[in-house]
């Protein structure tokens, strides 16, 4: 993931992104379960390419479902992947499964 991608391992330092983001965060969360495994893999450089066309609009947090239990049952994230797009602490789109570069592209621009 690019350095643009925010990768935290820990509830408190995804809350602390979240608490200091001036834009909309997109909160892409990911699993190691095995058939997460693939649809992740596939989505992975589609975020990172969300990052950069994005940038200054958007702040990307990539987290991992089993070390950010706390933003999963907050947000009801209910599987892998799952994206939750979110302004100032508040879910205003969320979409889950595998998706298009395209899809995710007027998912964002739908919602931002």
């Amino acid at each position: 993931m690019a350095n643009r991608v925010h990768q935290p391992r820990e509830n408190a330092e995804f809350e602390f992104i979240l608490a200091r983001a001036d834009v909309p965060v997109l909160a892409y969360f990911h699993g190691v379960w095995p058939k997460a495994v693939a649809a992740c893999k596939e989505m992975d450089p589609l975020v990172r390419e969300a990052a950069d066309a994005y940038e200054g609009r958007l702040i990307v947090v990539r987290a991992d479902i089993a070390r950010c239990p706390g933003p999963v049952r907050r947000y009801g994230v209910t599987g892998a992947p799952s994206l939750v797009l979110i302004d100032r602490g508040e879910a205003t789109a969320v979409a889950s499964g595998p998706m298009s570069r395209i899809a995710l592209g007027e998912f964002l621009d739908a919602h931002l």
